[in-house]
């Protein structure tokens, strides 16, 4: 197959099949922004993303972080100031690769440069000169670190890549055109012209030749770039002819303005979001641990998701065709929050007994079924139906209009389960279990063999 620099040619691409047998992955928001690591707590969507702490903390006045920032820093103190206290100090790529492997994760994407243009790889344009992570700060290659350990371990590395940087994009978002006050636009400014054609898409080849990473997210060009600016097309066209990688990379709807929802191989929500997400084209829910991306240190435990809930929202979302990218934020001296690290053992842990429902799976024609009683998720591949369910009773009862099954098994024990078939209602008796007997936590599942 061949593929030209037009949506009927790039569209035509079936999704190499990785991706959605893999269904959870790792997200890794690290950079600049886990320096100052803070962001006043609030209940809106995305109100406390403390990696947006350039564009919005430290010169807002309302949300405190103005403030803030003088206290602690000083009214003098810019952004970029903090780039060499961004030390990495105690980061082993190594550690960051076998956690990611325990969770249960079959691919990981790091933030290879968020919104504030901070490249974690030695970035060879002229205009990343001092503001990438070899020439200051770590003096590492992060990017370039962590794909070698993940890849030794055989899991997939995908690279986030911001198609905005605040300091040089205009946008619709605020009075002013701009993310950043006047005195930084004019001083750290790049033109649009230059920025497309000599960062954005050099960049972009850049990080594919040299990592060869199987994901591209691609994010924040969908507010206000248009498609023609990006090159969408002559860059995915590119990556699927001639790139390295052409037979297995995969990418997300968020280069530009309109794309979400329409075109790339995978649509992407973030803490549920989008409407675009729909089970008959592969999409990704991506979230944090708490609610932020980059490590935020104005959370505490209660405001960190429990591992109950953050493994029922993954077998939610795969049980309705997606994948689950969940993110973890280290800090600034390259060490990961227990309390992250804590959760994503849970989730591998649960996820070593009840995998083979998770797995290589797909949706099935049953439905979710919440109710007060019982919430109950299905999920399937060539040779059985699994139930996964959330409350402890002596039955579980659906509508089953399948063929008939010949065995049914508890997940994670040697158990056969008694059932009986009447009229459509298949009824499947729970057996009483210890809890010396339980395979897992929180939530169980049930294997359904069928002819």
């Amino acid at each position: 197959m061949h593929y030209t620099p037009n949506w009927n040619s790039i569209d035509s691409r079936h999704i190499p099949s990785w991706f959605q047998q893999v269904k959870f992955g790792i997200f890794i928001h690290w950079g600049v922004y886990s320096v100052p690591a803070w962001r006043k707590l609030e209940s809106e969507r995305y109100a406390s993303y403390a990696e947006w702490y350039y564009a919005r903390v430290m010169y807002n006045e309302e949300n405190g972080g103005k403030a803030f920032h003088e206290k602690n820093y000083g009214a003098d103190f810019e952004y970029r100031d903090f780039a060499p206290l961004f030390k990495a100090e105690l980061f082993d790529a190594e550690f960051f690769a076998d956690l990611i492997d325990q969770s249960g994760a079959k691919y990981a994407v790091l933030t290879s440069k968020h919104h504030d243009g901070y490249c974690l790889w030695p970035a060879s344009n002229k205009y990343k000169q001092n503001w990438n992570s070899v020439d200051i700060g770590p003096k590492r290659d992060l990017v370039g670190e962590i794909t070698t350990a993940l890849k030794n371990k055989g899991l997939k590395m995908g690279l986030y890549y911001s198609m905005i940087e605040w300091e040089s994009s205009p946008t619709h978002r605020t009075p002013s055109g701009y993310f950043l006050p006047d005195t930084i636009i004019q001083k750290y400014q790049i033109s649009s012209e230059t920025y497309a054609n000599e960062v954005l898409i050099p960049e972009l080849k850049e990080l594919v030749n040299r990592y060869e990473p199987s994901l591209i997210f691609s994010d924040g060009g969908e507010w206000d770039l248009d498609e023609n600016y990006v090159q969408t097309k002559e860059f995915l066209s590119w990556l699927y002819e001639e790139s390295p990688v052409k037979n297995e990379i995969v990418v997300n709807d968020r280069f530009h303005k309109g794309m979400p929802g329409a075109h790339g191989d995978y649509y992407s929500s973030e803490y549920n979001d989008s409407e675009h997400v729909q089970q008959d084209h592969p999409w990704e829910e991506s979230r944090g641990i708490g609610d932020s991306y980059g490590f935020n240190r104005a959370e505490n435990w209660n405001n960190y998701n429990t591992s109950k809930d953050l493994i029922l929202e993954l077998v939610d979302i795969v049980s309705r065709g997606g994948n689950l990218l969940l993110n973890i934020g280290p800090a600034a001296d390259g060490t990961i929050p227990v309390v992250m690290q804590e959760r994503l053992i849970e989730i591998g842990q649960w996820l070593h007994i009840n995998g083979e429902g998770i797995y290589n799976t797909r949706t099935n024609t049953l439905k979710q079924l919440i109710s007060e009683e019982q919430k109950l998720y299905f999920t399937k591949n060539e040779e059985s139906l699994f139930v996964f369910f959330t409350k402890w009773k002596e039955s579980i009862s659906f509508e089953y209009t399948l063929q008939e099954p010949t065995h049914i098994e508890f997940i994670g024990t040697n158990l056969s389960l008694p059932w009986k078939l009447e009229n459509n209602q298949l009824t499947i008796d729970i057996p009483r279990l210890s809890i010396d007997e339980l395979p897992c936590l929180h939530v169980w599942g049930v294997k359904i063999k069928h002819a």
